[in-house]
């Protein structure tokens, strides 16, 4: 990122080094009032339209999103470096997450529709239960997602489909893409008859500040570094009238690998790693930050030549370049494992890994701390009693991944109550990189996973976020909701409690 003197913001290509595209100005504090106030009452507007009309609306957004994908790649190729390859696979993820939000919404079951009709003998009330849309919400763009995690992304999607209007926070790393977006997905929006202002889009740090502080917000959702959304999340709570603020923070990911697992599949053990390592330049939140292995000289010569076979990628921005080499050279007095190859450009580092046994990472926690970029812990146990006390000691992560053979199974056991406390993914002889779009999954977990572990960023339950229930209690027939009414229009699933 470049902000320059008259406070804009302007993209730099990874692979040299230097600004591309035009530089954006950053947001003012009155320009971020009139972004909120306009989502706040397009939001208003957008609420009362029935979900299986939003459904079609959103539909519509992922058509053109679709039908601009080409100037959209183009663009994002120029500020993030990330390939033509990865970045259309990624706005197919960004319109596939829309068009399964449609899906969400004519389902209907999000509401959480409740009856307990009245009861004259146990002189209880009539009481109709359901989920409306929270109201305007705050979204801070990832950096390592142009698409999926941005402007159009999951926060957005989700936040759309439940009836509420928003307002995102480009990320400085591709502010030329973010714009692009925002104006197909407004087009879009109008042309399917929402109003105006119904997503707004603001720039620059000052501006994320502004925004989460806006009296009319009234939920935020992050993903990005731990300093930075702990920041936000303590300015969020610390407003006259808190709000929720849903962060996604880092993850080390652990990888456990039982001893059978390293003799029956040891090659494909380590290059499934070192692929899932170096994926993106290691910019990926699923990251296997954490390789747990025994103590076998086979297995660790294998990772070696894998790893070593690896070479960097340009990484998103020179900053964060920069604080990876300093990473690297804190982490100077461990063993080394291995090196790749630093990449082209200035922004290429060189993938790296080191080893430590478990008793000196007990001691020494800080070594197993989230590393941005293609680096990773290779941690050796000598017995299942170390292995077993290393997984009670892990903090939160998004995935815990078990590598076992079928004579495991005592052993994985013994695990899972462990892992399941500790991560919001468990994963099976798999790599943690790679999120499925789907109604299944959850992409979330304890601290520093994210502040929120009872809620997805991923899938079709990121809708929860942005939903607060409201209880209707005796009301006519004809004043409830359409989807509490006696007709249920839509027909939606609904509970109705049992004997009534």
């Amino acid at each position: 990122m470049t902000v320059v003197a008259d406070q804009q913001v302007q993209g730099i290509d990874p692979r040299t080094g230097r600004p591309v595209g035009h530089p954006v100005p950053a947001t003012t504090a009155d320009a971020v009032d009139t972004a909120v106030r306009a989502a706040a009452a397009a939001g208003e507007r957008w609420a009362a339209t029935p979900a299986p009309q939003r459904a079609g609306v959103l539909e519509a957004v992922a058509d053109a999103l679709d039908a601009e994908r080409d100037a959209l790649v183009a663009a994002a190729d120029r500020e993030t470096a990330l390939g033509t390859t990865r970045l259309t696979g990624e706005v197919a993820r960004t319109t596939g997450q829309l068009r399964m939000f449609a899906g969400v919404l004519r389902d209907g079951g999000f509401l959480d529709a409740v009856l307990s009709p009245a009861d004259a003998a146990a002189g209880t009330p009539d009481l109709r239960r359901m989920r409306i849309p929270v109201g305007p919400v705050g979204v801070w763009s990832a950096s390592n997602f142009p698409f999926a995690f941005s402007v159009a992304g999951g926060d957005t999607a989700s936040a759309l489909a439940a009836g509420c209007g928003v307002v995102v926070k480009a990320h400085e790393a591709h502010p030329e893409t973010s714009e692009a977006t925002a104006a197909v997905l407004r087009t879009a929006l109008t042309a399917a008859g929402a109003s105006d202002g119904l997503v707004g889009l603001v720039h620059g740090r000052e501006a994320g500040v502004a925004l989460v502080d806006h009296p009319l917000l009234r939920a935020a959702g992050f993903t990005g570094s731990q300093r930075g959304g702990r920041a936000l999340a303590d300015r969020a709570a610390a407003r006259p009238r808190p709000i929720p603020f849903y962060g996604e923070l880092g993850s080390v990911n652990p990888v456990i690998v039982t001893r059978a697992a390293a003799r029956a599949r040891r090659d494909e053990i380590a290059t499934g790693y070192a692929a899932s390592l170096t994926l993106g330049a290691g910019q990926f939140c699923t990251n296997p930050g954490l390789l747990v292995v025994p103590d076998d000289a086979e297995l660790l010569a294998a990772v070696a030549a894998a790893v070593s076979g690896t070479a960097g990628a340009p990484m998103l921005t020179p900053r964060m370049a920069d604080t990876y080499r300093d990473t690297v050279q804190q982490r100077s007095a461990l063993d080394t494992l291995a090196t790749g190859r630093p990449g082209d450009g200035p922004q290429a580092p060189a993938p790296a890994t080191w080893t430590v046994p478990v008793p000196r990472l007990l001691a020494e926690p800080d070594l197993g701390e989230e590393v941005f970029g293609p680096a990773g812990l290779v941690v050796t146990y000598r017995d299942e009693s170390e292995l077993a006390e290393l997984a009670g000691d892990l903090d939160g992560s998004l995935t815990a991944t078990v590598h076992a053979e079928p004579g495991d199974r005592e052993l994985v056991a013994g695990l899972l109550p462990v892992l399941q406390r500790r991560a919001g993914r468990l994963i099976y002889n798999g790599w943690p990189t790679g999120v499925a779009v789907n109604w299944a999954q959850h992409h979330g977990g304890p601290w520093p996973a994210t502040n929120a572990p009872g809620f997805t960023s991923v899938g079709a339950r990121a809708i929860d976020r942005w939903l607060v229930p409201v209880a209707y209690q005796g009301f006519p027939d004809e004043l409830l909701p359409p989807e509490l009414a006696e007709a249920n229009p839509y027909g939606i699933p609904r509970t109705v409690q049992p004997g009534r």
